[in-house]
C-alpha cells in the first residue's frame, strides 16, 4: 500500500500513534486535535468499531473513495469531492509577499486565535490542539492573526500541508503561497514530500497549489458524520 492510500489510518498507525484513539478496526485522532477518523479496511468500513470512538450526537470526519452511503446509526452532516495533491518538485513563493510581511512561528499561546481564524474560513477540521501536529506559521496585521498554514497528517516520507487560510479582509496579498512555501521548505529539509487535500470545487485554492508545483494524485470524498441512536 502506498503511504498516501488510506492516509488517516496510515498516520495513526505510523508517525502519529501518540494522537490515536483505537476501537477495533477503527481509529481516530484525539477529538481536540482533529475530527479525522479512519477504518483499517476502507472497502469494508466497520461502523460498529467507529461507534466505540464517537459518543452519540458527536461527529467525526472520514475520507472515502466513493460518495457516502447511509449507514444505520449515522447521520450525514456534510461532505464533498476531495482531491489529494502531492508536490514532488515544487516551486516556492518569494520569501515575503511584500516588504512588510513577517512570517511568525505559531504555538500554544496562539491556539485561540488559530481556532478563531479556522472557524471563520473553514479550511477543514481544526481543534484546540491541532497545532501539536507539526509546525504552524502565520502573518499578523495590526497585531491580529490574519493568515496561517501548517502541518497535519504525517506518514512515512510525507507530511501534509494543512489549515491554509486567510481572513477575508486580507486575501489577495500572497500570504497563502508564502506561508505554504515556508512549511514546504521545512518539510523538504527533513527529506519528506509535501502533500495536501483540497475540496475539488475550490478552484481558487487549487490554482495556488498548481503554481507551487502540487499535482493531483487521486480523487476521493470526505464525509462528516454524526452518531445518532439506531432505530
Amino acid at each position: 500500500m502506498h503511504p498516501l492510500d488510506n492516509v488517516i489510518w496510515q498516520a495513526l498507525t505510523t508517525r502519529q500513534t501518540q494522537f490515536a484513539e483505537i476501537s477495533g478496526a477503527a481509529r481516530r485522532f484525539q477529538p481536540d486535535v482533529t475530527a479525522l477518523c479512519a477504518f483499517e479496511n476502507p472497502e469494508r468500513p466497520d461502523f460498529a468499531s467507529l461507534a466505540g470512538l464517537i459518543d452519540e450526537h458527536r461527529t467525526g470526519a472520514i475520507f472515502i473513495d466513493e460518495p457516502y452511503e447511509n449507514h444505520p446509526g449515522w447521520e450525514f452532516v456534510a461532505g464533498a469531492p476531495l482531491g489529494q495533491m502531492v508536490c514532488e518538485n515544487g516551486r516556492f513563493a518569494p520569501a515575503h509577499a511584500d516588504s512588510a510581511t513577517e512570517i511568525l512561528d505559531l504555538g500554544p499561546t496562539d491556539s485561540a486565535e488559530m481556532l478563531e481564524l479556522a472557524e471563520l474560513t473553514r479550511p477543514g477540521p481544526f481543534g484546540t490542539r491541532t497545532h501539536e501536529l507539526g509546525a504552524y506559521v502565520g502573518v499578523r496585521s495590526g497585531g491580529k492573526l490574519v493568515s496561517m498554514a501548517g502541518e497535519r497528517m504525517k506518514v512515512p516520507g510525507y507530511t501534509e500541508v494543512s489549515a491554509v487560510c486567510t481572513h477575508p479582509d486580507h486575501t489577495g496579498r500572497g500570504y497563502a503561497a508564502v506561508l505554504m512555501s515556508e512549511i514546504m521548505r521545512r518539510i523538504r529539509e527533513r527529506g519528506e514530500t509535501p502533500f495536501l487535500h483540497v475540496r475539488s470545487d475550490n478552484t481558487r485554492a487549487i490554482a495556488v497549489y498548481d503554481r507551487l508545483g502540487f499535482r493531483t494524485r487521486k480523487q476521493m470524498h470526505f464525509a462528516v458524520l454524526r452518531r445518532v441512536r439506531s432505530e
